[in-house]
């Protein structure tokens, strides 16, 4: 059974019996029930069950029923609270003083009680213990008897509730690094105590020899197996052959040990075992391979490939693309956050993005800024539309999850990426007919294997996002929300034959401010910490850095309009002029979540 991580809904009231409580309970209680109805049925856990809170056993006038409650919620896995009232209450005795719960409060704006007075209080009296809090409090007035949550509570709700679930999953569960870091890419590495502090994650590391090991003694499910591989053969067609009629120098002819006509297979049991490393497989045991049925606990995973694996053997990308995919062999599943090259650092931004949303992460490289002029000049053609300003040329060496081809579709035809549990059987076939496996560069990967090669042909609302380690600071979270640009035949043609043809593209354009790294295109690209950066569908900016503030992690640059930025409100105490400054020195004063 799983233990979910909840959101605990603290009825707070004001304690004066002889007339004033009886006659808050009822409304007290209704906001608590309001509140949890509007979270479990709007937001779900990461495997699509619906979201759970936890009510207190009574409402809370003072210490011993908070001390009680703080009780009840020990034992139901409660990562947050929501503390709810519509009156006074007394804040020193009811609020919620635990260091392990993220916490926020509602106070009910009506004019029959002042609710607005206590959040004021308990926000100051949260912000003199050092216990940061979310203050929630409706924009407009409400009628005493008017259970509904307005819809500016009801964002801050979900927006609070989204985000602590997230923490929530996160926290116990294995970072797995299939290897090391990938040619020396040190913005990779991963920080085993930063992950600890910050994420509550554990670090596992594996010797690339266990998935030969695997391999060699047969450790995967045979049948599983003959189901995967024929599934690849039907639905993943054979794309073009960037090696045809080169002449390769003996270096590389006598690095391909593995045929080519076999490169599937291999890849096939390559993909089975990282699964099973990651999550465990029972079929296992049932082979007498005890220990490997038990698998890592894991999260999130990256492998190293290049080059002491790809050299030699048949690269991950298909394995990094299905992982990181809303589908396998076996339907519809939930996607994984999953690094090429290891970036550990790219697959936190991965992991946060689709914990938020419940859809497929897309890792890239942030390969090339294209002006509207050197367009023009390369193709003869001008960039429009959302692209008039030029264009990030988003490509990955192989590997990135296919619901980035933008082949689903809404109902009015527009291309969109889904939850994964609202994924069809349409759906997957349309993602796989966008897609073909271009064999691998043999230049670049001796040992062979097969690159997810697509285009997203579709305009869609996407976020990018990077999460980075910056000495002296500490992590940093970096976010530009845009679009994806289906650009016409003429240009994409040009351009992406600059690259590597047989990887896949997205030609993204962030949405311009005026302010900031957010002044032109090029800065966006100029400013970005590192050469990769993750993309999930939507705009979901917002979220991500409520999610960093929760974290801790401040955010270095961002394209989010204000009025949706939501932060505990102690952060305000460190400066209103300078939003930026003020996040770093409250991140920096209350220090990571799991000190």
């Amino acid at each position: 059974m799983i233990d979910y991580p909840k959101i605990g809904i603290r009825p707070i009231i004001d304690g004066r019996w002889g007339g004033v409580r009886e006659s808050l309970e009822a409304k007290t209680m209704a906001m608590a029930n309001a509140a949890a109805k509007l979270i479990s049925e709007n937001l779900h856990y990461a495997d699509s069950t619906p979201a759970q809170c936890v009510i207190s056993n009574t409402t809370i006038g003072g210490g011993a029923e908070a001390a009680a409650c703080a009780e009840q919620f020990s034992s139901e896995n409660v990562v947050a609270t929501l503390s709810v009232t519509p009156c006074w209450c007394y804040g020193m005795e009811t609020f919620d003083m635990s260091p392990n719960t993220i916490k926020a409060v509602w106070g009910f704006n009506g004019t029959e009680k002042p609710g607005a007075v206590y959040v004021a209080a308990v926000m100051a009296a949260h912000a003199q213990r050092g216990i940061p809090a979310f203050s929630i409090y409706g924009h407009d007035v409400q009628d005493l008897n008017d259970n509904s949550i307005p819809e500016d509570v009801a964002e801050k709700i979900l927006k609070f509730a989204r985000c602590a679930i997230a923490v929530g999953q996160m926290k116990n569960k294995a970072y797995v690094n299939l290897g090391g870091v990938s040619m020396g890419i040190a913005g990779s590495y991963c920080e085993a105590k930063i992950f600890q502090k910050y994420f509550g994650l554990r670090a596992e590391f594996v010797d690339l020899t266990e998935i030969l090991r695997r391999i060699t003694l047969e450790i995967y499910d045979h049948d599983e197996y003959e189901k995967a591989y024929k599934w690849i053969r039907t639905n993943c067609k054979e794309g073009f052959d960037v090696n045809a009629g080169k002449k390769l120098p003996e270096v590389i002819t006598r690095s391909k040990v593995v045929a080519p006509d076999k490169d599937w297979e291999f890849i096939t049991k390559f993909s089975l075992i990282v699964k099973d490393i990651c999550f465990g497989n029972s079929k296992l045991a049932e082979m007498g391979w005890k220990e490997e049925a038990l698998g890592r606990n894991a999260i999130a995973a990256g492998f190293q490939g290049q080059r002491m694996w790809t050299d030699w053997l048949p690269n991950a990308d298909f394995t990094e693309s299905i992982m990181a995919t809303s589908f396998d062999w076996n339907g519809k599943k939930r996607p994984m956050a999953f690094a090429t090259e290891n970036d550990t650092c790219n697959c936190m931004a991965m992991l946060m993005a689709t914990l938020l949303t419940g859809k497929a992460p897309g890792f890239h490289d942030v390969r090339t800024y294209w002006s509207p002029d050197a367009v023009e000049r390369v193709t003869g053609h001008k960039l429009t539309g959302r692209a008039e300003n030029g264009v990030i040329h988003l490509i990955n060496s192989g590997a990135t999850a296919l619901d980035c081809t933008g082949a689903v579709k809404d109902a009015n035809g527009n291309g969109i990426e889904k939850e994964w549990w609202n994924m069809t059987d349409k759906d997957i076939k349309d993602c796989l007919d966008a897609t073909d496996w271009c064999r691998a560069n043999y230049e670049y990967f001796r040992g062979g294997g097969f690159s997810a090669h697509f285009r997203t042909k579709a305009e869609m609302p996407i976020t990018m996002v990077r999460f980075n380690v910056v000495d002296g600071i500490g992590p940093v979270i970096q976010i530009a929300e845009g679009y994806s640009c289906n650009l016409p035949d003429e240009i994409h043609n040009v351009l992406d034959k600059r690259t590597d043809p047989t990887w896949p593209t997205t030609w993204f354009a962030p949405r311009l401010t005026g302010k900031g790294a957010f002044t032109d295109v090029y800065n966006v690209m100029a400013k970005w910490g590192a050469n990769h950066g993750a993309t999930i569908h939507g705009h979901v900016g917002a979220e991500l850095i409520t999610l960093a503030s929760m974290l801790r992690i401040p955010v270095t640059m961002h394209n989010v309009p204000e009025e949706k930025i939501f932060r505990p409100h102690s952060w305000s105490a460190f400066g209103v002029e300078d939003a930026q400054a003020a996040d770093y020195k409250a991140c920096e004063t209350y220090g990571p979540l799991y000190k």
